[in-house]
Parts: C-alpha cells; structure tokens; sequence
C-alpha cells in the first residue's frame, strides 16, 4: 500500500474512526492460554464464578486489538517509524465474548524531532468503546512517522 500519511497530516484535535471488531471466546480462551491464562479467561465456568460473571478477554488482548485495527487502518498507509511507548494504559470495563469494540484515535500534540529531521512526533490517545457505547480501554503514547518534507 503506498504511504499516504505523514507527520505533517497528523494534526493536533484531529479524530479518527480506526475501525470495528469483535473477540470470540475462541479467541479469548487461545490468547488467554498463550499470555494471560487466568481462570476468568480460560474457562467458562470458573469465569462465571469470577466477580466478571462471565469469560473476558485479557486487557493485553484489547491493547492488542487496538494495535490491529490502528494498523489496519492508519499505519499501514502511514509512513510510520514505531513508538518510543506509552505513557498510560487503563483497562476501564471487561470485554466479553461478542462485544463490538470501535477504537477512536485522536492526536494530543505534535512536533518534529531536532535530532532528526526526517522525523516528527506524535503524541495520542486511543479509546476503544463497546456497543453501548462503554469506553473499555484508554491508552495515550507516542508514535514516530516520516515528514513529507524533512527540515533541512
């Protein structure tokens, strides 16, 4: 896909709908096994017994859908350079097997980088909300993207 987006398109305020998905409990249960596997995300009937009421998914597995649909539908066009981090990453809600998560993006601040001029950076906060509209997960960080026209 040919890059489309550069530093000087990412503009402070602006907002972006980066897209729509959903986990299964397949899902759930096989991230769980591989990187989080406590009981409220492997097994249905201890999940249940859980204070959730019911099998979620990993916090790491939402940060990672949002990282996915960010991809898909921003930096795969985006002349992206990686991040430096994350300054905050709140889990605010569980997300159950079937909820439609939507992730928002909005830029917070941008400026270029002195030591490289080919460089900007961006700071932003990702929200991802479930069907009824519930924000579950609150991140902001940094993400490092190429200028157009590096300074000279």
């Amino acid at each position: 896909m040919a890059i489309t987006l550069y530093w000087e398109d990412l503009l402070p305020g602006s907002v972006r709908e980066l897209g729509t998905t959903s986990l299964t409990a397949q899902q759930i249960k096989e991230f769980a096994a591989q990187y989080d596997p406590q009981p409220f995300h492997l097994d249905e009937e201890a999940a249940r017994q859980s204070h959730f009421g019911g099998l979620v998914a990993s916090g790491w597995q939402t940060a990672a859908v949002c990282m996915k649909l960010t991809v898909e539908n921003m930096l795969s066009h985006a002349a992206s350079m990686g991040s430096p981090g994350l300054e905050s990453l709140k889990w605010l809600k569980p997300v159950f097997p079937g909820d439609q998560l939507s992730l928002r993006h909005t830029i917070l601040e941008s400026r270029p980088l002195k030591s490289r001029p080919d460089t900007g950076m961006v700071r932003s906060r990702w929200e991802l909300f479930n069907q009824d509209g519930h924000k579950v997960l609150e991140m902001e960080g940094y993400g490092m993207f190429g200028r157009r026209h590096p300074a000279s």
